[in-house]
This record gives C-alpha cells, structure tokens and sequence, in this order.
C-alpha cells in the first residue's frame, strides 16, 4: 500500500507542531516525553519538506510504499542536523522518484551513520569512476592525492567495517574492444594493451557493497581536482596508441 505525503499537509503540520512545543514547558516526564515526540516528529516534518524540494518546484505530494516509509521514519526520526536531514531527504525523493532502489538493509545501515560517517564516505565517493559499474579507484592509499581528503588505511578500513565497501585487492579483466570509462561525465576510452589478450586490469584494493552502491547516487559526491589527470597517469599501458604516446 502507498501513502502519499502533500506539502500541504506538511507545511500545517510544522505549524502546528512548532505550538505544540512551544507551549510545554520542563516539568513532569510525560510532558518531557510529549515534547521528545514534539521534536521528533518536527525532524520528520523538515525531512519531508526537503523531500519534496528535491523532487522538483512542480512536487507537491510523494507516493511510497507504507512499510518502507515506517522504516525510514522510525529511522531518522531523531535527526536533527541538517546535512543529515538533507540526506534523508535525498533517500525518500529517490524512492518516490525510483520505487525500489534502496533496500531495507541500507535504510538501516544508514540509520547507524554520524555526521563524520557520511561526509568520509562523501569524500571517498569522488574517488568512484563509472566502468560497468560505479567503481572506486584507490591504487595507493598512502599517496597525497588520497591521504589530503583524509582517504588512507585508516577510513578505508572504517568504511569497511560499516559495510560500505570492499577494503581488499581487487581487479577487471577488459574486452579485446575499447572500454570506456567516465568520471563525473568527463570519458576516457581504455583498450587492451598489445600482446596481452588477457590483461588483469587493476583499479585498487577498494570496491563498493551493495549498499554503498544503492548509496552513492545520493551521497552528494563531488569530482577531486587532478584526479581524472592521476588516473589516466596510472592507465597509462590501457590507453589507445595515440593517446598513450604523450604520456611516455
């Protein structure tokens, strides 16, 4: 079954939520315990509007399924930071826009995140490139490139036990025909290197799960200076012939 959220509604209800608060004061604990769901459904409040302002001007109700939504509003009910609020925010746009592309599993392992969690995570996203897949490039995690955006053996390894990624050592194997890869729409066509029909093609020692995968659309991510430059640098032997040649 669907429900279906007007920002109407919405708009009434932060009203009439904000005099609801504003007329408890401290006392007994019922009334602590009133005003904690007061708050708490303030926070849904302000996650639904954002919700509907990345939906486009023209949205003026979302459409998702009910026992997804109680997950996700049980969830992120007491967030309160912004940021954090606008990624919530990102996470019910996607489903009313795409039904189905977040999975419970990653609604809770999102549950879980702090602020710090998301931003790392952010960040080593700008590290992902689009080769059949989204997929990271982290070939040297003690190389300045990575290390300046806080990327080392210590947040992969965070990233890793949070069950966003894969910290490991990780390869593709290429087709006989030009591949082409694309970072933040920017292409770079790769191709076998001549005498090896079957060359390995090593990205790094980093791969995304399944929920960072479901993730990354919504995570925010921005491209790193130089790094398509760095990365082309080390594909150097993938490279068709006449662009190969300016970087020997």
């Amino acid at each position: 079954m669907e429900i279906e959220l007007k920002s109407e509604n919405i708009n009434t209800l932060i009203q009439e939520v904000s005099k609801g608060i504003s007329t408890l004061s401290e006392g007994p604990l019922r009334r602590w315990n009133e005003k904690r769901d007061l708050i708490h459904a303030m926070n849904l409040c302000k996650i639904i509007k954002k919700a509907h302002a990345k939906c486009g001007q023209s949205s003026t109700s979302l459409r998702v399924d009910s026992r997804w939504l109680l997950n996700v509003l049980d969830a992120c009910k007491t967030e309160s930071d912004e940021e954090m609020q606008s990624l919530w925010a990102s996470v019910l746009a996607r489903e009313a826009n795409t039904p189905g592309t977040l999975s419970r599993r990653t609604i809770n392992r999102l549950s879980d995140f702090d602020k710090r969690d998301a931003e790392l995570f952010t960040t080593f996203c700008g590290f992902c490139w689009e080769i059949e897949n989204i997929t990271p490039f982290v070939f040297n995690f003690n190389v300045e490139i990575y290390n300046k955006h806080g990327i080392n053996f210590e947040t992969l390894s965070h990233l890793d036990t949070m069950g966003l990624i894969h910290f490991e050592r990780t390869s593709m194997t290429l087709k006989k025909t030009p591949k082409a890869m694309s970072y933040y729409g920017k292409r770079l066509d790769l191709s076998i290197p001549e005498g090896s029909p079957n060359a390995a093609f090593y990205h790094g020692h980093a791969r995304l799960t399944t929920i960072g995968e479901e993730l990354f659309p919504i995570c925010g991510s921005q491209p790193v200076d130089g790094f398509y430059e760095y990365v082309k640098r080390q594909l150097n032997i993938y490279l068709p012939a006449d662009e190969r040649e300016s970087w020997v």
